[in-house]
């Protein structure tokens, strides 16, 4: 019984090793994105609504595993779908100012794609001022 488990199972190996054209795993493309949002001067509790524009400017999907603030203060926004070869999408980051310190603040948003390198960290800069 043992030796027709294991034939099975060398079996299904082999199978699902062959014909590996028709499968585009693990492929790296390149992006271009504006790397800085400058939220100019706001006042302490207003929210910073950044935007950065992506676009796929390799020669395979685009797929964005994750988007992540660096602290609790930044919330972000991320498509859900893979994006084509030629084709821009928007990243949507929040940062709530009442959770902030006053004066210049810097806060970075990490992006995890299948591009060389995987990380690409953006930054929302502000000056927030006191009521």
């Amino acid at each position: 019984m043992k030796k027709v488990i294991l034939f099975f199972g060398l079996a299904v190996i082999l199978i699902a090793c062959g014909d590996s054209d028709t499968i585009e795993v693990g492929n790296r493309t390149t992006m271009e994105v504006n790397s800085v949002f400058d939220g100019g001067k706001v006042l302490k509790g207003e929210t910073i609504e950044a935007i950065f524009t992506i676009k796929n400017t390799g020669d395979y999907p685009l797929v964005i595993a994750e988007v992540k603030g660096s602290c609790t203060c930044t919330v972000v926004e991320k498509p859900d779908e893979p994006i084509s070869p030629g084709d821009s999408f928007v990243i949507k980051a929040e940062v709530d100012t009442d959770r902030t310190s006053s004066g210049q603040i810097s806060k970075g948003v990490t992006i995890v794609a299948n591009t060389d390198p995987s990380i690409t960290t953006v930054a929302i800069k502000a000056t927030v001022l006191e009521k």
